[in-house]
């Protein structure tokens, strides 16, 4: 990856970094401005959703594309991309038990993952199988922690998660 490639890559983890910090706080935000109340035909849960696929799941997938970390991007990407439609559209992708909440199914957090496989520089093989493997696990009902939703543990989860996230940006801001 040369040239304009190289350079647009950081600044896109930049961006992607900045749209989880404000995903991680708009649900909070918008509670306490009353949102709901004051805007009575707004839904926010939809714009969130919108918000949501655009930066955890198509533009992610426009980094394995321009960054070629994978041999053939178009099934990958592809694959990424579906999967990520049904994730979104499964009405029993967000369950509650006994005041839990969970996602069925890998979360498409395919920031997270692309920022993985941006910094660890694997072979373009083993990229494929891994977003491979977790474009399948979106339609495994397995359940994942939803993180921000969590009750038990909370303030644990929320420290963790911070301390991970800080690590994770500091990483990915010493790109070259």
């Amino acid at each position: 990856v040369t040239g304009v490639q190289t350079c647009a890559l950081p600044i896109s983890f930049i961006f992607l970094i900045a749209a989880t910090i404000v995903d991680a706080t708009d649900g909070w935000l918008a509670r306490w401005l009353r949102v709901k109340e004051r805007l009575p035909h707004f839904d926010g849960a939809l714009l969130d959703n919108i918000v949501d696929f655009l930066t955890y799941v198509f533009v992610p997938a426009l980094i394995v594309f321009q960054a070629r970390l994978v041999p053939s991007a178009f099934p990958i990407c592809s694959a990424m991309v579906v999967s990520s439609l049904y994730g979104f559209s499964n009405a029993a992708a967000k369950v509650e038990r006994d005041g839990q909440y969970f996602f069925t199914g890998f979360p498409s957090y395919w920031n997270i993952v692309v920022g993985y496989l941006y910094l660890l520089q694997w072979p373009e093989p083993v990229n494929a199988a891994v977003l491979a493997v977790l474009a399948i696990l979106v339609f495994v009902p397995i359940r994942y922690v939803y993180p921000s939703r969590m009750t038990t543990m909370r303030a644990p989860t929320l420290l963790l998660g911070t301390m991970w996230g800080v690590l994770f940006a500091w990483m990915l801001w010493r790109l070259p």
